[in-house]
C-alpha cells in the first residue's frame, strides 16, 4: 500500500460533483445490498466483517444506520468497541474481538475495533512502540486467520473527518437536543490530539495492510454513504454467490 498521508488527502468529494445524482442513486445500491446480504446469509458459505474506524465525529453511527438499517436484521450484527472492562483487560487485547467475530453466512459491523488497541493506546502512553508493533503483526495474523480459515471478506473503512467539520459536529451535540445524549466533554479533549491520532492511523494503514483499507471523506454524509456502500456492493458481487436451491 502507498504510503498514506491523511493531511494531503481531501476530506470532501472530488471536485463538482453531482450531489443529486450520486444521492439518486443510493436508494437502488441499498436494494443489491440487501439482496446480496440474503444470498449470502442463504449460502452461508462467506462470512463479512466491515471494520469502520474514524475520529469522534467522523460520522460512523449514521452510517451505519443509513447504509446497513435497511438490511435484515437476522443477517446483520453491530458491535461498538468503548473502553475495555476489567474482565476484557484480564486476556490478551483480540479476546474481546475474537467473540463478536462474523460467523458464515453473517455480515458483522464493527463500530471501531482491534484498532482501538494501537490508536487510544499509543496517542495515550499506554502502550510503548515496540508493543504496538508486535500488536500489530498479531492483528495482521488475526485478519489472516479469518480470511484464510473462515471464509471472511474484510473492508476495513477509515472516515476522514477534516477539522473544522468534526468540531462543528462536536459543537452540534451541545445544542441540537436530539444529539445531547451523544454529548461527552473528554471528545473535545480527544479532538486537540488529531495531530497524534492521525500519526498512529497512518502508521496502521503502514503496517496492517494486508486487508487494503478504503480512506473515506467523511465531511460530507451523502458522499461518504454513497461510497460505502458502493465498495460493499462491488466487493459482495465478486463472491459470486447465488441460492443453494432445494436440499437434497
Amino acid at each position: 500500500m502507498a504510503d498514506i498521508r491523511l493531511n494531503k488527502i481531501d476530506t470532501r468529494a472530488p471536485a463538482k460533483p453531482d450531489k443529486e445524482k450520486i444521492k439518486a442513486k443510493l436508494p437502488a445500491i441499498l436494494q443489491e445490498l440487501n439482496e446480496l446480504q440474503n444470498i449470502l446469509y442463504a449460502q452461508g458459505k462467506h462470512a463479512v466483517l466491515v471494520v469502520i474506524q474514524g475520529l469522534d465525529a467522523s460520522g460512523k453511527d449514521g452510517l451505519i444506520r443509513n447504509v446497513f438499517g435497511s438490511m435484515n436484521p437476522q443477517g446483520v450484527k453491530v458491535h461498538s468497541y468503548k473502553v475495555p472492562t476489567a474482565e476484557e483487560l484480564s486476556y490478551d487485547f483480540l479476546w474481546r474481538i475474537h467473540r463478536h467475530t462474523p460467523a458464515k453466512g453473517m455480515i458483522q459491523l464493527f463500530n471501531r475495533s482491534h484498532y482501538e488497541d494501537v490508536l487510544v493506546t499509543r496517542v495515550h502512553k499506554l502502550i510503548d512502540d515496540e508493543t504496538a508493533y508486535k500488536r500489530m503483526e498479531a492483528i495482521n495474523d488475526f485478519e489472516e486467520l479469518l480470511v484464510q480459515h473462515n471464509n471472511t471478506l474484510i473492508l476495513k473503512f477509515y472516515l476522514h473527518v477534516s477539522y473544522k467539520e468534526q468540531h462543528e459536529r462536536l459543537e452540534e451535540r451541545i445544542h441540537d437536543i436530539t444529539k445531547q445524549w451523544k454529548y461527552n466533554e473528554q471528545d473535545f479533549v480527544e479532538a486537540g490530539l488529531r495531530k497524534e491520532y492521525l500519526d498512529a492511523y497512518e502508521d496502521c494503514f503502514e503496517h496492517c495492510n494486508k486487508v487494503a483499507w478504503t480512506i473515506v471523506p467523511a465531511d460530507q454524509n451523502w458522499y461518504k454513504e454513497y461510497l460505502v456502500a458502493v465498495t460493499l456492493r462491488d466487493a459482495l458481487k465478486r463472491l459470486n454467490m447465488q441460492y443453494p436451491g432445494l436440499k437434497k
